[in-house]
């Protein structure tokens, strides 16, 4: 595969992924409760799979945005992730990962969370790496691609006002 043939616009359906873990013992608080930091590490690891297969190169995180714990997540529940890239920018991409917690015994799922992560493509020397276009094919996938690139423009500014308080 050349170059050139990792450019081509891909669409969204691509970079889809889904991971599922059972929440563990070594997972929880004292009161049974899954770690944020734990859901935080699997939400990372779930954006950073759709972003590899969306750029087909190594990824590191840039940011995360807001992140809300909505519905407490027990030992023995499944939790669901499924990720794709909402939008392209040039080396980076937004990756939005929602978060489903399923009580297989109960035969319920909840909504924990949604985030969005900001990825950059690299090479193995960790030089930024352009990545191809993301192709949104539905009306939803249109909706956060336009939404991914109102967000970038809030991050931006929050970078630029947080650089000036920081002189």
């Amino acid at each position: 595969m050349s170059d050139l043939d990792l450019l081509v616009p891909r669409p969204v359906r691509d970079s889809q992924s889904e991971m599922a873990e059972i929440v563990l013992p070594n997972d929880a608080n004292p009161l049974g409760a899954l770690l944020g930091g734990r859901l935080m590490h699997w939400i990372d690891l779930a954006g950073a799979m759709a972003a590899h297969r969306h750029s087909r190169h190594y990824v590191v995180t840039a940011s995360i945005d807001h992140l809300d714990f909505l519905v407490p997540v027990r030992v023995g529940d499944l939790v669901i992730l499924r990720s794709s890239v909402n939008r392209v920018f040039h080396s980076s991409m937004e990756v939005g990962v929602k978060v489903w917690v399923e009580n297989y015994i109960a035969g319920n799922c909840q909504h924990v969370s949604s985030a969005y992560l900001t990825y950059v493509a690299v090479d193995r020397d960790g030089h930024r790496l352009p990545v191809p276009a993301v192709v949104p094919e539905s009306d939803e996938e249109q909706r956060r691609y336009d939404d991914a690139g109102r967000r970038r423009e809030i991050r931006r500014v929050e970078h630029e006002r947080r650089q000036k308080s920081m002189r």
